[in-house]
């Protein structure tokens, strides 16, 4: 199935091909029709599966065929919870992304700013609403905000809330929302509380559940290197050098990075080229044209920036930085290894990431492998590395200067491949 064929308007059908997003993930493919349709929706999904585009695109066509001209602020009419503040942003920039053509206002608000930026953009009334419960809770006691006419209403990583102690700001939130509304609700798993508020809050609902974002990694080789902050940009030209490196994306945490890592690696004769939300997305595509057809061997991304890229045989992922949401990783790794195809991830954490690998291995269900035969080995590594919660492994020289791939490409070029799955 294609995008083209789920009745999408045409100010949406636009703005996913800009991002180049042909076919739609198995969630959005179950979801989009269904929420559409008005139905209560239950999607057992973890990020990485295309769940935020399974709501977003729907609740932006809704809201785009119920648009009327009114005198005053706007009424919010979508209401989406997130349980942290970077993934309300990510959710934030999906909206902004997929609505970009049509005349929909939404913003997103989180804790630990200042309100005061986000009370003045609330001024005039917002159509979608993005927020983490706490500061939520706080702004309607302020009487900032009133979501007694919300008309769509998402609960998104559920389970997570349930982990971090929010379920009863969540059920506060819900007992102001109408009691008739159209009710989304995603969590990677199933716990008997979370259970009881499916139960409670949604109406014959339509239930999809999708393969887990972890089981999708098998086939990839992961490692880690344990190096020092400054040392990364060292490390990572070290391990370039290595021709048996075909190809590979590079993550970056932001965008100013990815510019630095992309000269840096120029620099040393290194063909790099960066994409980032800052870039046009003519030079965000003829980056991403020269890489799949060889011209450049490292585009460099941040996650925002990379969604959508689908490359066949990609041999690496380098994680320079870290995420700081763990199945960020598992969606980033995952560019590698498709189709069947082996691949390898490489990671750099220096200490003040090591509770970002930490909550990585816990999603993965595994210790990543350590290569300690490196040239650049982090100051503190005694007490980074320990036994009790890294399994290290001795490497020799050719694995830790390229960790090299036994099935990648050949050096004549990359196969063109087309981009699915609105990926957030």
């Amino acid at each position: 199935m294609l995008f083209e064929d789920l009745n999408l308007i045409t100010p949406i059908k636009k703005a996913l091909n800009d991002e180049g997003y042909v076919e739609p993930t198995p969630i959005q493919e179950a979801s989009i029709p269904s929420i559409l349709e008005g139905k209560d929706f239950l999607g057992c999904a973890q990020t990485g599966t295309g769940k935020t585009a399974a709501f977003a695109i729907p609740i932006l066509q809704i809201l785009c065929g119920k648009q009327k001209v009114i005198k005053g602020p706007k009424n919010i009419k979508a209401l989406i919870l997130a349980p942290t503040r970077e993934l309300a942003i990510q959710i934030g920039e999906s909206f902004d992304s997929y609505g970009k053509y049509m005349n929909l206002t939404s913003t997103v608000i989180f804790g630990g700013v200042s309100q005061k930026k986000q009370t003045d953009a609330l001024k005039d009334g917002v159509d979608i609403l993005i927020a983490t419960t706490g500061r939520l809770l706080d702004l309607m006691q302020q009487k900032f905000i009133n979501i007694h006419h919300v008309e769509m209403f998402v609960l998104d990583e559920a389970d997570r809330m349930l982990d971090m102690g929010f379920l009863r700001d969540v059920k506060k939130i819900i007992a102001q929302l109408p009691k008739i509304r159209q009710t989304m609700l995603f969590s990677a798993t199933m716990p008997g509380e979370i259970s009881k508020l499916v139960d409670n809050i949604l109406v014959n609902p339509v239930k999809v559940a999708v393969t887990p974002v972890s089981s999708t990694i098998e086939l990839i080789e992961q490692a880690v290197y344990f190096v020092d902050k400054k040392d990364k940009k060292s490390l990572l030209i070290h391990l370039l050098k290595d021709k048996s490196i075909v190809s590979a994306l590079v993550f970056s945490r932001t965008k100013h990075g990815a510019n630095k890592i992309t000269k840096d690696l120029n620099n040393e004769g290194i063909e790099a080229q960066a994409i980032h939300g800052n870039k046009s997305q003519s030079a965000r595509q003829l980056a991403l044209n020269n890489f799949k057809q060889g011209i450049t061997r490292v585009l460099v991304a941040t996650d925002i920036a990379a969604r959508g890229i689908d490359v066949d045989e990609l041999s690496h992922v380098i994680n320079f930085d870290l995420p700081n949401i763990p199945e960020t990783y598992v969606h980033r790794i995952g560019r590698t290894g498709r189709a069947g195809l082996g691949g390898i991830a490489l990671s750099f954490c220096d200490i003040e990431e090591k509770p970002f690998l930490k909550d990585i291995e816990k999603v993965i269900k595994k210790s990543i492998p350590v290569i300690e035969d490196h040239p650049y080995p982090a100051s503190n590594i005694v007490v980074i590395a320990s036994k009790d919660d890294t399994k290290k492994v001795s490497t020799g020289k050719s694995r830790s200067n390229g960790y090299a791939r036994r099935n990648g490409r050949n050096q004549q070029g990359r196969s063109q491949s087309k981009n699915t799955g609105a990926t957030r």
